[in-house]
């Protein structure tokens, strides 16, 4: 079967050869196919399984948190179950995550709010101690678009300088809550020195774009394979899940043999730390790694690997 980029180049001779009226073709809008990598990474890799283990919980806002529990409590009462809920995910879910990442051999990227690692720096150290990449995640679950610059910098700092205080590592990756950027905020990531951020769902591969006119490197985040998203949000149960990104697997492997490809998948602390979903997620691995050419990768690793690639796209 001919790739895109055969169907493409056929397509267009074909359509010359074949034109009656010049004219009419010539004035037709001109298409430009969007650049497609070569296959393979620079490493031999395969196909590239980028894990994020979001470090939330302790960082979420004290009145009416996002949870399970219907919004109806009135105002100026705080929600203790959903409190609970979060404290789940440092009692219980990073460490039971942490055993599953040391038992398959992988290594993961832990996008860590600040205010949450300020209240659990034992086990944001652990988390770096075992090998994992400690990203920041703002300052507080709270927005940071609609920040004026400086607010917005302020807030992404304090943020970043929490985690390299509690880990000793500064972050070079960045994630923002709810991935609600700002037109302001990868020029201020920029200028502190981060390497990369993953608020972007455009591609199946990172990518590089200029900021400052300085190379700076987009790992895409999932949606699709985001528990958050289809467990929390009461989509999928957990056998559910693992079928979804079995799938997505199966065809991210496929289509690796012809262009460039990574997977991202996304699990939150009091989410993906559950039991049952930890149990689907040893499966998953243990199916992923069956495949030749699979491999676990840090954000940060995938980003400098991109960098020194001349293959990576540049958008």
């Amino acid at each position: 079967m001919a790739t895109r980029k055969e169907f493409l180049k056929t397509a267009g001779l074909v359509g010359l050869a074949g034109m009656v009226n010049p004219g009419a073709v010539m004035a037709q809008p001109a298409h430009h196919p969007a650049p497609t990598s070569s296959p393979g990474w620079a490493d031999g890799s395969r196909l590239v399984v980028s894990v994020s283990m979001q470090f939330e919980a302790g960082g979420q806002p004290e009145e009416h948190p996002e949870s399970p529990f219907p919004q109806n409590m009135l105002k100026g009462y705080k929600d203790l179950p959903a409190n609970t809920w979060y404290e789940y995910g440092y009692k219980e879910g990073i460490p039971r995550m942490l055993d599953n990442w040391d038992k398959h051999g992988i290594k993961v990227t832990s996008h860590m709010v600040g205010s949450a690692v300020e209240k659990n720096p034992a086990l944001a150290r652990e988390i770096v101690q075992r090998g994992h990449e400690a990203a920041a995640h703002g300052r507080d679950w709270s927005s940071q678009y609609m920040l004026p610059y400086e607010e917005e910098k302020k807030f992404i700092r304090e943020g970043m300088e929490a985690v390299k205080k509690a880990t000793g590592v500064t972050p070079v990756g960045y994630n923002a809550n709810w991935m609600r950027r700002g037109d302001n905020t990868l020029t201020i990531l920029q200028e502190l020195g981060f390497l990369y951020h993953i608020d972007d769902l455009s591609r199946d591969e990172p990518f590089i774009t200029k900021v400052n006119n300085i190379d700076f490197v987009v790992v895409p985040y999932t949606l699709r394979c985001n528990d958050i998203q289809l467990v929390a949000g009461q989509w999928f149960s957990s056998d559910q899940f693992l079928q979804q990104v079995k799938m997505e697997f199966d065809q991210l492997y496929e289509e690796s043999a012809r262009r460039r490809r990574m997977m991202s998948i996304s699990f939150h602390d009091r989410i993906g730390g559950t039991p049952q979903l930890v149990k689907a997620t040893s499966e998953l691995f243990a199916y992923m790694k069956q495949h030749p050419g699979v491999v676990f990768k840090r954000k940060d690793d995938i980003a400098k690997m991109a960098l020194a690639d001349k293959q990576t796209i540049r958008e």
